[in-house]
């Protein structure tokens, strides 16, 4: 018994998939079938779960206000992203005509670690630098040896987005309270002068999937200013 009721269910089943099919087929093959048979437009209904039955003018109407809502979403991402990056914009204009003026290396580290921790609002700022035949007295330079976190991290990529482990945390940063980073490959004339790090509290902030249009002009100027600051010093 049990047998035949599942026979019939399946057959059941079949048979509405197959009117189903031929009915959007139909259609699609008959585009002004409801230009012929206007009758019926206003006679469909559909089952909502949140209003019940509806109207087919009422389905499209919320399906339209769907529609607008997700554009308004998107429309108003796409002006936050631009007013961030004119804000970022703005910060690295003043921050790069204040550094070509830096009379010495520890005034132009100071400028970038104040840009990136106060006006960017970001946790911390690191630089390694791969030459470590010197000594410089600012807390920003990365003492430990991290040319394992560049091959890793960067190896032939000029940026690295996301989250790092642990022990990477405390070599870079002396902390391994960190969300997120973003590591800077420093290069001049094909020499990897090292990398910044940037940290951020947010484990969300840096992302793979981020921009990096500004960083490219951020990269490039500042490996250029740094070069003529380390030859200031002998380097």
């Amino acid at each position: 018994m049990n047998n035949n009721n599942n026979t019939d269910i399946n057959v059941n089943e079949e048979t509405q998939l197959l009117n189903d099919e031929l009915i959007a087929t139909y259609l699609q093959d008959n585009p002004d079938f409801f230009a012929r048979n206007p009758q019926l437009l206003a006679s469909i209904r559909f089952s909502d779960n949140k209003r019940g039955v509806v109207s087919l003018v009422e389905r499209q109407q919320q399906i339209q206000r769907q529609k607008i809502h997700a554009l308004e979403e998107e429309i108003t991402q796409l002006l936050t992203v631009a007013n961030y990056n004119e804000q970022l914009f703005t910060v690295y204009n003043d921050l790069y005509l204040s550094l070509i003026e830096s009379p010495d290396l520890s005034d132009f580290l100071s400028k970038l670690q104040l840009t990136t921790t106060q006006l960017l609002n970001l946790a911390g700022f690191k630089l390694y630098l791969t030459n470590k035949d010197f000594e410089i007295g600012h807390p920003t330079i990365v003492k430990t040896d991290c040319s394992e976190i560049l091959e890793n991290r960067l190896g032939d990529k000029e940026y690295y987005f996301g989250r790092i482990q642990k022990s990477e945390q405390e070599s870079l940063f002396a902390s391994t309270d960190v969300g997120s980073v973003v590591l800077v490959k420093l290069t001049e004339r094909e020499k990897v002068l090292g990398f910044i790090a940037i940290s951020s509290q947010d484990a969300e902030h840096f992302h793979p999937t981020m921009d990096t249009l500004l960083l490219n002009q951020f990269r490039t100027l500042i490996a250029k200013l740094l070069i003529q600051q380390l030859l200031k010093v002998g380097l």
